[in-house]
């Protein structure tokens, strides 16, 4: 089989005016193109859509994943191209990759085999320019608050508090913690600073969770850059920072619009991590693809604890958005490794192995379902090395637990091999709804419950603990009046608890906080356990040795 970017490569991509019109019905005036294959849908025209009746909203989650990931972006296209295929009105909404991860372990994120979207080689790289206008923006306010303790602090910012970061779209350890104002007093004040990668800025989390130029400068003026001597928080509204950020994301907030391998419409906007932020596309992209499609396939990023508990108790909370059906990505690779298999040793058939690896996804099932109230279906996206006894065997262990599951080949097979999968979906959202709707916890809670409300009901943990400085800060965010929103809680995506080493469904395990940060532009309070990290370092042998530039101008190892 064909490499991911060879296949990409050889793709005839239809103009994005085209895609547009014949799939979404946006005239050409609406558009903002960037060459010929992908486009910005003018936020203004979307603005015209609120009196559409919404599509059907389906989310896209997965068991915890091994390290190599179990392919819920691919099967969020293949899913789509089915739907599209069967001669739906559907749409993808997907994130952004960032380049961090593209040179480093993951390689890209648009996609696998021949379930992708294209250009595939614009959306792993520099894209729309997106990322580099939150990194301006994120970086102005940091150079506006060492400007303004430079020219003589009126604000009276104790440079010790600020917990603004710099930001780049590079894993590099080597800029986690650095000194900045060194040289003499023409270059600053000098203190301790540091560097996130660009998808951990809370601008970007803003980015995607606000809903209008408006919105975007209410949010970005609520950012806490840290605190002056007396006590008080200090803003980016404080700084005179708001115009001049919304301005350099003016035109990133429009979705940008490109097509799948097999011609159907797909948003891509925005990347959060989906730890340290709510690692979902933005809430503009998915309202938009509503209003404008029957079904909307949207994604949250690693496991359901993760990604899809964010999804609910962040995104929706904020937005009034409601997935109507959850489809979980399962593998047979992932059952193996929760079931004691060893990552060397996922190629061997072990159907006992498949059994035991069970609990984890009947956890993800119960969570969704019974404390989330969403109705689901499993995908078992097929890898070559899988026998059929496997596969068979994950079917019947998930009728068991109570939710239909369907083999997808849509990795070699595009659209066609998830048709089983979308007729199962639909036939989920033809019937009427079981339960209710509901989030992991109320406003109402202090964020202490709240985080032990996550942590009891999504990851089966006994209780949780407390470091004194986390402690502390999180009893300053609730005096200064910040109690009312909701925990985004940053551990690891490969385990219920906060070790990664434990796997399957662990229950009555510590949950260990060791940090607390606000977000209080983006609307949360972030919650870090274990040692979580907001700028990667690249691994031994990054993607990066392997990916280079043909003579031709063709771009080759990138996947």
């Amino acid at each position: 089989m064909l490499s991911d970017i060879e296949i990409a490569n050889a793709a005839t991509l239809r103009p994005i005016t085209e895609v547009a019109v014949e799939s979404l019905g946006i005239d050409a005036e609406h558009l903002v193109p960037y060459g010929h294959d992908k486009a910005k849908v003018d936020p203004v025209y979307l603005t015209s859509l609120a009196d559409r009746p919404l599509g059907k909203l389906i989310l896209v989650t997965a068991l915890s994943p091994t390290p190599p990931g179990e392919g819920k972006t691919t099967t969020s296209v293949g899913l789509t191209d089915a739907l599209h295929g069967m001669g739906h009105r559907a749409i993808a909404c997907l994130r952004e990759p960032s380049m961090g991860p593209v040179f480093g372990m993951k390689g890209g994120a648009a996609g696998g085999g021949y379930s992708q979207v294209v250009p595939m080689t614009d959306i792993n790289l520099h894209f729309t320019g997106d990322f580099a206008a939150i990194a301006a923006a994120n970086n102005l306010l940091a150079a506006l608050i060492d400007n303004h303790v430079h020219h003589g602090n009126e604000l009276d910012i104790d440079v010790r508090t600020v917990t603004w970061k710099r930001v780049l779209d590079t894993n590099d350890r080597a800029l986690r913690e650095v000194v900045v104002g060194l040289g003499g007093p023409i270059n600053g004040f000098p203190r301790e600073d540091g560097f996130d990668i660009v998808v951990a800025s809370e601008l970007m989390a803003i980015f995607c969770l606000t809903e209008s130029w408006a919105d975007l400068k209410r949010r970005i003026g609520d950012i806490v850059i840290g605190y002056s001597r007396a006590g008080a928080p200090v803003t980016a509204r404080d700084l005179g920072a708001t115009g001049a950020m919304a301005v350099l994301l003016r035109d990133a907030i429009a979705p940008n619009l490109v097509q799948t391998l097999e011609g159907a419409p797909a948003f891509v906007h925005g990347g959060p991590f989906a730890n340290i932020a709510h690692g979902c596309s933005s809430v503009m992209a998915t309202r938009a693809g509503l209003r404008l499609a029957d079904y909307v396939v949207t994604e949250a990023g690693f496991g359901a604890d993760l990604g899809a508990e964010k999804f609910v108790d962040i995104k929706c909370r904020m937005s009034g958005l409601r997935p109507d059906v959850a489809v979980v990505v399962a593998t047979v690779r992932a059952l193996k490794y929760h079931g004691g298999v060893a990552l060397a040793d996922l190629d061997t058939e072990d159907l006992d192995a498949v059994e035991a690896g069970m609990d984890n996804l009947r956890r993800h099932l119960h969570n969704l379902r019974e404390v989330h109230g969403i109705p689901c279906v499993v995908a078992v996206n097929r890898f070559p090395s899988d026998t059929d006894a496997e596969v068979t065997r994950v079917v019947e262990l998930s009728e068991a637990a109570g939710a239909t599951a369907y083999p997808a080949t849509h990795f070699t097979d595009g659209g066609i091999g998830a048709q089983d999968l979308a007729k199962g979906v639909l036939q989920v959202l033809d019937e009427p709804p079981s339960s209710t709707f509901a989030f992991t916890y109320p406003d109402e809670l202090s964020l202490t419950e709240k985080v032990e409300a996550v942590a009891t009901r999504i990851y089966g943990a006994g209780r949780v603990t407390w470091d004194g400085k986390a402690s502390k800060r999180l009893a300053r965010i609730e005096r200064d009046g910040y109690a009312g929103l909701p925990v985004c809680i940053a551990k690891t995506q490969y385990s219920f608890s906060t070790d990664p080493t434990v796997l399957g469904a662990p229950t009555g395990h510590e949950l260990r906080v060791r940090e607390v940060r606000l977000s209080a532009g983006a609307g949360f309070v972030v919650v870090v356990c274990g040692d979580m990290m907001t700028m990667p370092g690249l691994p031994s042998h990054p993607a990066a040795q392997r990916i280079d530039l043909a003579d031709d101008g063709t771009i080759i190892g990138l996947s």
